[in-house]
């Protein structure tokens, strides 16, 4: 009987092509840890400017300083002493596809990158391990000035003034322990800058690969998109299963200009030894709107909290997120909004699934500031439990310092329906199809908003989780 079930009914689910590992032929792997000397020798490796090198160093002691986190899910699992914070992959950037080493082509091949780039994108880059091992805009693109490039060359380029200017000034070094560490160690990203009036009617994208076991990635994405501009950034990442902690800690920095409009969609599908604790930041002038669409589907613990600043009149979010927390998995996830400006507006839409005792938490917090007047914020938070042993918690945070404000929140978290699935069943769809389309959708508000690429890997992905929930 065990023989003829599929390949992803076991009790850890087959992730498929995202667990398959290549073998490591890196250039250059930095020993494990965190100390003043293995800073200082990153910066030589990446040959920083003067000021990078004092801003790493400075991160570094901002992070002994301050303390681990002690409100969401344990981190006793994750030793930085066992954490390499830098691998070169064997290849320099390229901005053509066939000199990419096969080894490497192969593994984002296995993703879709190529086809997606052929078909749907406006420019790609990506990163494998620590570093950018492809890069490509279309000419027609960079012909209305739109700047897509690895945060290094950014760095020492043309654009080096901007690039300090606005460096870690939205996710900074003090705000928590692991925004520090990325301060220290950052390596890798994106950087784009969308000139005043243009507007992209096709995506760009960033896809990151976490090859090396016992690794840490710390890329960093920093998009300016100035008045009147209008840009649709894509972010992909995924790593293979190891034995052995990995560590995520990048951080995303979008500056939205006057009138202007940026759509940040994300999936983040990382293996279950993966922690994951990314900073996402936005911050919007008057008129600007930003809209975030996150998938949270991978990690054996994650903290994550895209925030939003609107810091001008009439300026808006919206936030539309689903995490699926299985069996292993500690995911608190959420948001955070502040209306710092007259008649700025958020609206908030998240959705969870907890299966095979995965613990799935919800965090909201929404700041109503003194010149927040006649704003408005919604929160619904929607919870999905597949079985007993799974639990899914709704925190919600709410802190109104002005009067003409309308902030609401609501919460729903229950089970899949027997009588749903029985009438399925009675239709002749089996137990396991029945719950998979339940679950497909409860999860369709938020795959109706991400690019057709993306909406299929996150179906597959719930198909993937839900097979193996089954037995």
């Amino acid at each position: 009987m065990a023989e003829n079930r599929e390949k992803t009914y076991v009790a850890d689910v087959d992730r498929s092509i995202y667990d398959i590992r290549d073998a490591e032929h890196d250039a250059y792997r930095m020993e494990s840890g965190l100390t003043p000397e293995i800073v200082d020798k990153l910066s030589k490796e990446k040959n920083d400017p003067v000021w990078m090198q004092q801003f790493r160093l400075q991160s570094l002691q901002i992070y002994n300083e301050l303390r681990l986190p002690d409100w969401g899910p344990s981190l006793e699992g994750l030793d930085i002493d066992h954490i390499a914070t830098y691998v070169r992959p064997n290849t320099k950037m390229q901005n053509d596809w066939a000199n990419v080493p096969q080894d490497i082509k192969d593994t984002f091949e296995r993703l879709g990158i190529p086809q997606a780039e052929r078909k749907s994108l406006a420019g790609v880059g990506a990163q494998y391990d620590s570093e950018l091992v492809y890069h490509n805009v279309r000419d027609e693109v960079a012909a209305e000035g739109v700047v897509y490039t690895d945060m290094e060359s950014a760095l020492k380029g043309e654009y080096a003034d901007m690039v300090r200017k606005y460096f870690m000034k939205l996710v900074t070094p003090r705000d928590h322990k692991f925004a520090a560490l990325h301060g220290a160690v950052w390596s890798g990203g994106s950087f784009v800058y969308v000139p005043k009036g243009v507007h992209l009617s096709i995506p760009l994208q960033s896809y990151f690969r976490l090859n090396a076991k016992g690794a840490g990635q710390f890329e960093h994405t920093l998009i300016i998109v100035e008045d009147g501009a209008d840009l649709h950034f894509i972010e992909g990442c995924s790593a293979p299963k190891y034995n052995v902690a990995n560590l995520h800690a990048g951080a995303v920095e979008l500056f939205v200009g006057k009138n202007a409009h940026l759509r940040y969609s994300t999936i983040e599908n990382w293996s279950k030894n993966m922690y994951n604790l990314n900073t996402k930041r936005s911050v919007c002038d008057e008129g600007g709107s930003i809209e975030w669409v996150s998938g949270s589907f991978g990690s054996h613990v994650g903290y994550l909290y895209p925030m939003s600043i609107l810091s001008g009149r009439k300026s808006t979010c919206t936030f539309t997120g689903i995490t699926f927390a299985g069996q292993g998995q500690n995911l608190d996830t959420g948001c955070k909004v502040v209306l710092a400006a007259p008649d700025t507006s958020a609206a908030i839409e998240t959705k969870s699934i907890s299966k095979g005792g995965g613990v799935s938490t919800f965090r909201s917090s929404v700041v109503a500031t003194e010149k927040a007047e006649n704003s408005a914020a919604s929160v619904s938070c929607q919870s999905l439990m597949l079985d007993a042993d799974s639990r899914s918690d709704t925190i919600p945070a709410m802190d109104i310092r002005c009067k003409n404000v309308d902030v609401g929140h609501e919460a729903t978290i229950g089970r899949i329906s027997d009588d749903t699935v029985f009438y399925l069943m009675s239709r002749g769809i089996s137990e396991e199809e029945a719950r998979t389309m339940v679950v497909n959708g409860f999860a369709d508000p938020v795959s109706k908003e991400l690019p057709l690429e993306y909406a299929v890997e996150m179906n597959n992905l719930i198909k993937l989780e839900m097979e193996g929930a089954i037995g």
